[in-house]
């Protein structure tokens, strides 16, 4: 592990220790979600505990950070050694609760859902979640707080980030299978210009956000097209 990895690394965990010290609690979770911003297909959150987190564990998840920042060959690499060494839940946000509700408020109760798994798992209350971005999770009855660009600076956050977006990115290249036209083994659902281009001459699948796409749409009877 070079000086940098190193530093990196170890700032990631000490700013969960640090988080853990300040709420007095033994156990920091972590959350994040994936998948906010395309065109089709669920949204993701993970929720993560690291319940040990000594210098092997560090060493293992060297390259650990934003999974925005990270190779796809990194972030797979990463999911597998999170999942053996942590508490950790997934879940996703159906398109209809996106359509029906919206996508932040569909984010959030994935996040709820993940983060009292875990609770669950660790079978305590002294824990505190450290929440990615701004926004508190509604009806969560345990101890929270809002970390800015918190995949970034923590080690839990950091590691929920690179379950939630290898788990959306692993759906949608099965769902890419049974609509290789849009392209979503490469775009992911993002609305790319062949991804418009596409849903343009193909229209639009079930997995498609309609108020995300009906702007693409020249007729509104195109609509129709969800099934």
């Amino acid at each position: 592990m070079t000086t940098k990895l190193k530093s990196k690394i170890h700032g990631l965990f000490e700013f969960d220790f640090n988080e853990a010290a300040q709420q007095q609690c033994k156990y920091i979770i972590g959350t994040d979600e994936a998948g906010r911003g395309p065109g089709a297909g669920p949204v993701f959150a993970a929720a993560v505990c690291f319940l040990n987190n000594d210098e092997e564990l560090m060493q293992k998840l060297a390259i650990l950070n934003d999974s925005k920042k990270l190779s796809e060959k990194h972030r797979e690499e990463l999911f597998d050694i999170i999942i053996k060494n942590s508490v950790y839940c997934i879940n996703e946000g159906s398109v209809e609760d996106i359509d029906k509700k919206n996508i932040l408020c569909t984010s959030l109760e994935c996040m709820n859902k993940s983060c009292s798994k875990v609770i669950e798992e660790i079978n305590s209350e002294n824990c505190v979640v450290l929440v990615d971005g701004n926004k508190t999770i509604k009806n969560f009855s345990h101890k929270q707080k809002t970390i800015v660009k918190g995949d970034s600076k923590s080690a839990a956050i950091a590691a929920a980030s690179i379950l939630a977006k290898v788990s959306r990115d692993r759906f949608m290249e099965k769902l890419s299978a049974e609509f290789p036209q849009y392209g979503w083994s490469q775009n992911k659902g993002y609305l790319t210009a062949q991804h418009i281009s596409a849903i343009k001459q193909y229209g639009v699948t079930k997995w498609h956000r309609a108020k995300f796409v009906r702007n693409i749409l020249n007729e509104s009877s195109q609509l129709g097209l969800f099934s």
